[in-house]
């Protein structure tokens, strides 16, 4: 079920908090196997077939653990690992193998056409880093109801963010309701929930009908002006990021509504002045995955230059296949590899950068390879950049209202981390709050209830 529908917020949500505070002070020793419960029923309310898929991969993957720490194979978790993979390959990647097969003359496979689990490739990375730091020493091994809630905790099951292990499991053992800041955690949940809502109702999904039509319209072979390709190309800088950052502030808030903290996700990236920068502030969750999981074991920057450039351009395109299976991902990783490998050879001859100018071309590289990544094919993509180079004529009607809006918020607001954490606790903020939420409803019945972007990776 999605977070801004009403199922989730009337129903489910206020169930799912009753019954752990049941547990939690009735029988304390159950209340992991209710969030355990209750995130199995949140990820089946979608499509109930792949929660045996979520089941047996998170049985299948704690009893390798308990193996390992009875027998530590080396060859154990390396398997592990790679069925993992060949699980996520199979449903997200097929299709596009069977694409890339067909390009050979003479051969014409049928494609499979398997629907994608939702959150496969998020909770399949999450076994890799906990395996991955199991058979380096650094993880011990937990119960299987530990370790499920790990896995499916539903407030991030579906699109992240990506918690590693140690963020997270240590907080499972706390009495969440009895700690002295407990209803400040509540509080400032709520703030989250209802930020991250109307950052996704009032600023992403008014963007689709700026975005959409234009992408679709390339995708059809049609001509896209200058102005169209401009109204597009912006509107989707903005629309993914509020979709997908608010999307992570709900996630934030409603864990803290259960008594765990999330690690943050977004740090006002359209801010950065350098790309290194921007991946720093951009899905920061998994730009550390593919910092400590594969630049540092491709090599990273201990091995000279030559290791280093290969390893950016390698992890970055596979962080793009990551995004999604088809070529224009693994083109939009290249090119964020190939630009983080400019930046190095950039800062290693010493040549100075301005900060306003690092802004300008970080914001251009950023918002140009967006094109690639929402484009449905290479033909879309290259419609988009005739008509942002108005080779197919000027245009008119560019709508630039809710464009200018977003772009204000999102360079020149804080994070709604960093501003609900600043808020005091007041009376008058709560009912404000309250008012917020209950407009943010109406919103939703009045409108087109759009999935999260993310939902598709």
């Amino acid at each position: 079920m999605l977070f801004n529908s009403f199922v989730f917020l009337l129903a489910f949500l206020p169930t799912a908090l009753a019954l752990h505070a049941l547990a939690e002070r009735v029988r304390p020793d159950w209340r992991l196997a209710v969030l355990v419960g209750l995130s199995l029923v949140f990820y089946g309310w979608w499509d109930p077939r792949f929660v045996p898929l979520l089941g047996a991969s998170v049985l299948l993957n704690w009893w390798v653990s308990r193996l390992y720490l009875r027998a530590p194979a080396p060859w154990l978790i390396p398997l592990a690992i790679a069925l993992n993979l060949a699980v996520l390959a199979l449903f997200k990647y097929l299709d596009f193998l069977t694409d890339l097969v067909d390009l050979i003359p003479g051969v014409d496979l049928a494609r499979p056409g398997w629907v994608l689990p939702l959150g496969i490739s998020f909770f399949t990375f999450h076994h890799i880093m906990y395996l991955t730091d199991l058979r380096a020493g650094r993880a011990p091994g937990f119960g299987l109801t530990k370790y499920a809630l790990y896995i499916a905790f539903f407030p991030q099951v579906l699109a992240g963010p990506l918690v590693r292990w140690s963020e997270i499991m240590h907080q499972f053992d706390e009495r969440p309701y009895d700690r002295p800041d407990a209803a400040e955690r509540i509080g400032r949940g709520l703030m989250l929930l209802t930020v991250g809502l109307a950052k996704k109702v009032f600023l992403g999904d008014p963007l689709a009908a700026y975005v959409n039509p234009v992408f679709q319209a390339a995708a059809a072979g049609k001509a896209v002006t200058m102005a169209e390709a401009w109204q597009a190309t912006l509107g989707f800088t903005f629309q993914i990021y509020f979709d997908f950052s608010g999307y992570t502030d709900m996630a934030l808030g409603i864990a803290l509504l259960f008594g765990v903290v999330l690690p943050q996700n977004f740090d006002v990236p359209y801010r950065a002045t350098s790309l290194q920068d921007f991946w720093r502030r951009w899905h920061m969750t998994l730009s550390r995955f593919l910092r400590d999981y594969l630049y540092i074991g491709f090599g990273g920057n201990r091995r000279g230059l030559a290791v280093q450039l290969a390893a950016l351009l390698a992890t970055m395109t596979l962080g793009g296949l990551w995004h999604g299976a088809g070529l224009t991902f693994v083109a939009w990783g290249a090119l964020h590899g190939a630009g983080l490998g400019a930046g190095v050879l950039w800062r290693r001859a010493g040549f100075p950068m301005p900060v306003v100018l690092g802004w300008v071309l970080t914001s251009l590289f950023v918002v140009l390879t967006w094109v690639l990544f929402r484009a449905t094919s290479f033909e879309a993509a290259l419609a988009i950049y005739k008509g942002l180079l108005g080779l197919t004529g000027p245009g008119s009607g560019f709508k630039w209202r809710a464009i200018a809006a977003a772009a204000a918020v999102a360079i020149l607001g804080p994070t709604a981390w960093a501003a609900v954490h600043r808020l005091p606790p007041r009376r008058w903020l709560a009912v404000l709050f309250g008012l917020l939420f209950v407009v943010v409803l109406l919103k939703i019945g009045d409108d087109a209830n759009y999935e999260f972007i993310y939902f598709q990776f």
